[in-house]
């Protein structure tokens, strides 16, 4: 992120001036709004009826390791055979276990046939990594469009990370228990079905992909990529318990939703104005700059020492979040083929899947153990370990490893003149 230049005029105009940029993405937006309902709507589902919180973040965990698990797997057969002929049955089949899984919990099941059923869930694909690859291909060959694509879909992963849960647990209280998880997986059919019926925008397929060279995970820079985003994810699941033990504390536990929405919208402020940007420097360089900006803003949260302070100090630290991710697509294109760039994109929100159970589970054993102000030295550690395998890692990072299809000289095209 080094030496920035105003780019031309109305970019976000220019980038949805391409036919169907906009019915994609509205579509998008729906189906990924299920992954931001469905765990949380989980936890709400299940505490009402049973009572048990701790069986309910159980469920919640194997539906999010479910989805980490089997996400880059259906990723890399939309790469192979596309997006349509993947996404409705994979779609369907989550939809067929969320039903069952409401029925058996209406029905006092045993408690075993939930968590298979919580597992099904997890088939719900990545819709957001499906929307990029659209862009990638509308804005072939266009690196600023390319570029202000991307700081778009950071902006609207944080629109969906504010509205979902809100959504979810609102719609639980004020309707029926089931109502968060039902409407997941409603967003989820209509978003699936209505991208999927938009041919005009749909990825090429590729032949090769997953026999030619493996999977995606061969690349080494991806490893790298996903091991950093593991830490990041540790950094916001951390934030996200400690945010709400630190309201709670305060007596105010209500207000933890204002101080995490705050963490979004320096994160949705920065990625629009990162989206007017044409970068120089080279892909590692600036994802370098952002991943450490991360790491340093999240150090003085343990410092806080109020509700106000809090949400002032996250909304700094959000303000290095989407351009961080942004500047990811650059090194992805760098180091995954072509025929394996959605599998490649999914891998690293498989990272940060795990990373964000970790991150959460360790942030509660710290607050139970020393307090909330105590928990806020998880989301730095975290911090400090996503920086330390990037660096680590740097050798696989700083040369492109992709030269076929979908580079050109081994430069990213976000970054080429």
């Amino acid at each position: 992120m080094s030496e920035p230049e105003p780019a031309s005029p109305n970019p976000y105009r220019r980038i949805f001036a391409a036919p169907g940029t906009a019915s994609f993405t509205a579509a998008g937006f729906l189906g990924r709004l299920t992954l931001t309902m469905t765990g949380v709507g989980i936890i709400t589902l299940v505490s009402q009826l049973t009572g048990r919180y701790g069986l309910a973040g159980a469920l919640s965990a194997t539906f999010a390791l479910s989805a980490a698990a089997i996400g880059p797997q259906t990723s890399r057969m939309v790469d192979r055979h596309g997006q349509a002929r993947v996404l409705r049955p994979t779609a369907l089949a989550a939809a067929v276990a969320a039903a069952a899984f409401v029925v058996c919990l209406d029905q006092r099941a045993p408690e075993w046939v939930l968590f298979p059923c919580a597992a099904g869930i997890g088939c719900a694909p990545n819709v957001g990594s499906m929307v990029k690859a659209r862009w990638a291909e509308v804005h072939q060959g266009s690196p600023r469009e390319l570029h202000t694509a991307y700081s778009w879909e950071a902006v609207v992963d944080e629109v969906c990370y504010i509205v979902g849960p809100v959504a979810s647990i609102g719609l639980s209280i004020a309707w029926f228990p089931q109502a968060g998880v039902l409407m997941a997986v409603g967003f989820l059919l209509v978003g699936v079905f209505w991208l999927t019926a938009q041919r005009a925008t749909e990825p090429r397929r590729h032949a090769t992909a997953g026999h030619r060279g493996g999977t995606a995970m061969g690349s080494r820079g991806l490893r790298v990529l996903v091991a950093t985003f593991a830490a990041i994810g540790g950094i916001f699941g951390s934030i996200d318990v400690v945010t709400v033990a630190f309201a709670e504390a305060e007596g105010h536990k209500g207000a933890a939703s204002l101080a995490l929405a705050a963490y979004a919208l320096g994160s949705c402020g920065a990625g629009v104005v990162f989206g007017l940007l044409h970068l120089k420097g080279t892909p590692f360089g600036n994802w370098c700059i952002g991943l450490c900006a991360m790491a340093v803003t999240v150090l003085p949260l343990p410092l806080a020492g109020n509700l106000y302070a809090l949400a002032a100090l996250l909304f700094i630290a959000g303000l290095c979040v989407a351009p961080t991710m942004v500047t990811t697509m650059a090194l992805l294109e760098q180091h995954v083929p072509r025929d394996k760039f959605t599998e490649g994109m999914t891998w690293t929100g498989t990272g940060l899947a795990m990373g964000l159970a970790l991150g959460s589970t360790g942030a509660g054993w710290v607050v139970d153990t020393s307090g909330a102000r105590a928990g806020y030295l998880v989301p730095a550690a975290a911090g400090l370990l996503a920086v330390s395998a990037a660096l680590l890692g740097s050798r696989h990072l700083r040369r492109p490893s992709v030269t076929e299809e979908g580079t050109t000289d081994g430069r990213s095209r976000l970054y080429a003149d």
